[in-house]
């Protein structure tokens, strides 16, 4: 199964300053994180790279780039494919996901202002995907919550981290269903944090977090079934 690259000319403008190779990995980076290129799919050379307008050398670079995120793998004379993960990688991204956001609430703590629009953003996405019972959408929405709380640390390095570590958290949850049942309840959730966060209740929101994700990971465990 090949990508479907028919968005990607739209990204071209993104590209127009630096055509480098770190630009559109972050650009592939994002589509995997948005749910668009799924695990499995074969990362086409001729398609992607006439979509963006690249070089084949250039986006080869790109892929290198993103195998070593652990978003991409190389298989010998069959090409670049989205990762697809194991129940053993999914324990590991948690532990950093838990160290990593609930490091970066403790940092915004301290820090005199926050700006907590993106996370207000996220949740009404989440929202009104939900109202509209587009749940593939909801799970995005979930993504961006999550990486606009590590934004708050205002650290460039935790923001990198959290992008590169999310993205893999996609390609887990592409494997299973996207239903209300397994997405719904993120939302409620969503909700208790940002109301901690707004009343400067820092630590509850910490709390919160840290529980919310160790639910979360014990969920798409049950879901995954014995590790690979």
């Amino acid at each position: 199964m090949t990508v479907d690259a028919s968005g990607l000319e739209s990204e071209r403008h993104q590209l127009e300053r630096s055509g480098t190779a770190e630009r559109v990995a972050a650009i592939l980076r994002q589509y995997i994180t948005d749910g668009v290129f799924a695990p499995g799919e074969r990362l086409s050379e001729p398609v992607i790279s006439s979509a963006l307008g690249v070089s084949r050398n250039t986006l080869r670079e790109s892929f290198q780039l993103l195998a070593h995120e652990r978003l991409a793998v190389h298989e010998l004379n069959r090409g670049v494919f989205v990762r697809v993960l194991t129940t053993e990688d999914i324990e590991d991204l948690y532990v950093v996901r838990r160290a990593t956001e609930c490091g970066a609430l403790r940092r915004a703590a301290e820090l005199s202002t926050v700006d907590l629009t993106p996370v207000e953003q996220a949740l009404r996405d989440g929202r009104t995907a939900a109202a509209a019972e587009d749940w593939p959408a909801v799970g995005t929405a979930s993504i961006h919550f999550h990486q606009a709380l590590a934004d708050l640390a205002g650290s460039e390095r935790i923001s990198a981290t959290m992008r590169q570590v999310l993205a893999e958290t996609r390609l887990f949850f592409a494997l299973n269903e996207n239903t209300r049942e397994f997405y719904e309840p993120f939302l409620d959730c969503h909700e208790q944090i940002l109301r901690d966060l707004r009343r400067g209740r820092f630590g509850v929101a910490e709390a919160a977090l840290d529980r919310y994700l160790r639910d979360a990971e014990a969920r798409l465990l049950a879901l995954s079934g014995p590790a690979t």
